[in-house]
């Protein structure tokens, strides 16, 4: 049987050699080109192909490929996406507000996609395969290695797993850890905009003890820094926070480094504080 055709975006070329061109011309359109696009008839093809940072014009990419793979006469495409942007985009809190994350699936699905591989994602809240929006989606965790890596920071001494809310409760879960409760601000006058963390609520017994708090992103980092505040103030030793996918928007980074030193991610989004990576599991995707 033949090996898959894999289409690598210059997005991914930090871990694998690219072998497709996208650029943009002066007015602002996409211009992709496939070298291999001749050999994906009757083959199976897995694009690589990350969608943030721009991920507008990563998903307009993304659109194009996926059609000319399936006019070219692929057998079946699968879609490897290590962070899906919109993702949180998946609940309607206002009239009229558009669920991304269920459009988003539902326009890959139609332009060619037969199934989607992506990490931690924050609609599904558990690993393996699953559907959403009729796209089959296998969403693969990186919170062993997350954890593995808090192992190397603690020195080996033990730790309490923490996760901030209940998104987060299957990253921990597994490893005998406890879930917070997020509380959000409610929208400010009706306007849709990003709303603010509240509070984390949890009763934590923590004085003393080394503690690692896991998610599955840290954003702008109100999340993560309401947490931080509470496990400081129940008395933890040393602290460590962590995420599968680090945006670390505006001065995050910052704003978290009052409370510890000891922030890292997984490289599904290139930042200065991916100390984890997913290559290997990339690598044995079949």
């Amino acid at each position: 049987m033949a090996e898959p055709v894999k289409l690598i975006s210059p997005t991914f070329s930090d871990l694998f050699e690219p072998n497709l061109e996208i650029g943009q011309f002066p007015d602002g359109d996409s211009h992709v080109r496939i070298p291999l696009l001749s050999e994906c008839k009757n083959r199976e093809v897995i694009i690589f192909h990350r969608l943030y940072p721009k991920q507008n014009t990563g998903v307009v990419a993304l659109l194009f490929i996926l059609d000319a793979v399936k006019n070219a006469g692929a057998k079946t495409v699968k879609i490897v996406v290590p962070y899906l942007p919109y993702a949180r985009q998946d609940k309607q809190k206002l009239e009229g507000e558009l669920l991304a994350a269920n459009g988003l699936c539902r326009l890959l699905k139609k332009a060619g996609a037969d199934s989607l591989i992506t990490f931690d994602c924050h609609f599904l809240n558990a690993e393996g395969q699953q559907e959403f929006e009729g796209l089959p989606i296998l969403n693969l965790s990186m919170g062993p290695e997350l954890v593995k890596k808090a192992e190397e920071i603690f020195g080996g001494e033990d730790f309490e797993i923490i996760g901030p809310d209940d998104g987060s409760n299957y990253l921990v879960s597994g490893h005998g850890g406890q879930s917070m409760k997020k509380v959000r601000k409610e929208y400010d006058h009706g306007k849709i905009d990003y709303r603010d963390v509240h509070d984390i609520a949890g009763h934590l017994e923590v004085k003393g003890k080394n503690v690692l708090i896991l998610d599955d992103m840290i954003s702008s980092g109100s999340t993560m820094i309401k947490c931080l505040e509470k496990v400081t103030a129940a008395g933890a030793k040393n602290i460590a926070c962590a995420a599968t996918h680090g945006l670390f928007l505006f001065d995050c980074l910052d704003r978290l480094q009052v409370f510890t030193k000891n922030i890292f991610s997984s490289d599904s989004i290139e930042n200065s504080r991916a100390m984890v990576s997913m290559k290997e599991k990339l690598t044995n995707l079949k």
